[in-house]
C-alpha cells in the first residue's frame, strides 16, 4: 500500500498483477486539475497552430481517448517539458496500472515513461496540452503555457531519483522521447537549475522564468505547484546533450562557459549566434542577461562560449513557402523570422513585434522591402514573392 500521490488520507493498492485499486475517504472530492474543455477538443492527429515536432513518439502505445487538452494559450512562447514522478513502482504492469489512474483522476500528462521497462504510452498529441499541473488563479491555465508544454510522467519515486543507474544507450524509447521534445525546439538546459533533492528544498518557482524560458522543468520548480517530485534527477541523463544523432542519450547539458564576445552584425539573429557558437539561444540569454532576445542592436557586444567572432554564415534559410502562404489568419514562427530581418534591413513598420501572425502591418512592411529592390507601383504590393523572398535570407525559425 502507497499513499495516495494527490489526495490526502488516500491510498491505493497496487497488486502483483499490476491492477491498481485506489481508497478514498468517504465523501472526498474527486481530484482534478480541471475539468475537460467543454466543446470541441482538438482531434488527435491536428496540429494546434505553431508546433513544428511530431504529435506522437514513433511506435508509441496510446492509452485512453487521446484527448487530454487543447492548444496553447500562449503559442509564441518558448516550448518546454515537465517531467514528474508518479510515486509509485516502476516495472511489471504499472504502466498501464498507473495510466489508467491518471486517466480516472483527470490528471494526465502526454506521456507516461517506465525507466525499468523502456515502456512509454501517451494519453494524447504532443502538440495538444497535458492535465497533469495545478493551473492559476482565474483564467491562468499552467498547463496551456508555451509553443509546446510536453508533460512526462516516470513511474518512480521523488526521494530515489530514477536515473540512477540509468544508461540512455539501453534504452531506445527514451532516446525517442527526448529527440521529440528536440523536434519541437525545446532546448537542452533547466532554466531553473537541477530540481531540488527535497521536499523543503522545493522553494523556486519562479512565474517569470517559467513564462518566458523554454527547457526542461521538474514539477518541483512551476509557479502554483506545491509538489517536489521529480527529485535531484541527472541532468546529465534528462535530457542529456544532443550529438550528431537525432535520438542520442547521455552527455552534460551544461553550456560551455563564457570565454569571448561577439559583435551582432546587421541581420544576425540570436538562433544564428548560438548556432555558430555550438550553443542555445537560452544559454545566450542567460549568460547576458536579455531581456528580450528578439531586439539585437547592431554593434551590440555578446558574450559568448569559446573566441569565435566572425559572422555566423551558416545560418540555414527559410524556402519560400508560397505567395498564398500569406493571408489573414496565418499563425506561424516564418512570420515572425521574416518580420525580423524586415527589421534588420530598415523596412519594419511596427509599432510593437513583430510576431507570429500575418498581418497589415507585416504587409506594409514588406512593401517597404520591395520598394528597397526596386519594385515600383502595384509590383510593391506587400505579398512576397520567391524573387524578393530569397533576397531578405529570412533563417530558418
Amino acid at each position: 500500500m502507497k499513499e495516495h500521490p494527490h489526495l490526502a488520507e488516500a491510498f491505493f493498492v497496487l497488486r502483483e498483477d499490476g491492477d491498481l485499486d485506489v481508497y478514498e475517504p468517504a465523501g472526498a472530492p474527486e481530484f482534478r486539475v480541471y475539468e475537460p474543455d467543454a466543446g470541441v477538443r482538438v482531434a488527435p492527429e491536428e496540429l494546434p497552430r505553431g508546433t513544428s515536432g511530431p504529435s506522437y513518439i514513433s511506435g508509441v502505445t496510446k492509452l485512453g481517448s487521446q484527448s487530454i487538452g487543447g492548444a496553447s494559450d500562449s503559442p509564441s512562447k518558448p516550448p518546454r517539458a515537465v517531467w514528474h514522478t508518479t510515486e509509485s513502482p516502476a516495472g511489471g504492469n504499472y504502466l498501464t496500472s498507473i495510466g489508467a489512474y491518471l486517466i480516472r483522476v483527470g490528471a494526465e500528462p502526454q506521456v507516461i515513461y517506465c525507466p525499468v521497462t523502456d515502456k512509454i504510452a501517451q494519453f494524447g498529441p504532443l502538440t495538444s496540452s497535458g492535465r497533469a499541473l495545478r493551473n492559476g488563479s482565474g483564467s491562468y491555465r499552467t498547463n496551456r503555457t508555451g509553443k509546446v508544454c510536453i508533460q512526462v510522467e516516470v513511474l518512480g519515486y521523488a526521494k530515489s531519483p530514477w536515473t540512477k543507474g540509468f544508461d540512455p544507450a539501453d534504452r531506445p524509447n527514451f532516446r525517442k522521447l527526448i529527440a521529440a521534445m528536440r523536434a519541437h525546439g525545446i532546448p537542452d538546459v533547466w532554466p531553473v537549475g537541477k530540481p531540488p533533492a527535497t521536499a523543503a528544498a522545493a522553494t523556486k518557482r519562479p512565474k517569470s522564468t517559467w513564462e518566458n524560458e523554454g527547457g526542461h522543468y521538474g514539477h518541483s520548480q512551476i509557479v502554483y505547484q506545491d509538489h517536489w517530485d521529480p527529485g535531484a534527477i541527472d541532468t546529465s541523463i534528462v535530457p542529456g546533450k544532443a550529438s550528431g544523432s537525432t535520438d542520442s542519450g547521455g552527455g552534460s547539458s551544461t553550456p560551455a562557459p563564457s570565454s569571448g564576445t561577439y559583435t551582432v552584425k546587421k541581420g544576425d539573429t540570436l538562433s544564428a549566434i548560438a548556432a555558430a557558437h555550438k550553443t542555445t539561444v537560452a544559454a545566450l540569454v542567460k549568460l547576458n542577461s536579455l531581456k528580450d532576445p528578439n531586439a539585437l542592436a547592431v554593434g551590440q557586444k555578446l558574450k559568448v562560449p569559446g573566441t569565435t567572432t566572425t559572422k555566423p554564415s551558416t545560418q540555414p534559410l527559410e524556402p519560400f513557402p508560397g505567395a498564398a502562404f500569406f493571408h489573414g489568419g496565418r499563425h506561424s514562427p516564418i512570420v515572425t523570422a521574416m518580420g525580423r530581418r524586415l527589421v534588420a534591413e530598415g523596412c519594419g513598420k511596427y509599432k510593437t513585434g513583430p510576431g507570429p501572425n500575418w498581418t497589415n502591418t507585416d504587409k506594409a512592411s514588406y512593401a517597404a522591402w520591395q520598394r528597397k529592390l526596386g519594385y515600383t507601383g502595384d509590383a510593391a504590393d506587400g505579398i512576397p514573392g520567391k524573387t524578393s523572398w530569397d533576397a531578405l535570407k529570412v533563417p530558418k525559425s
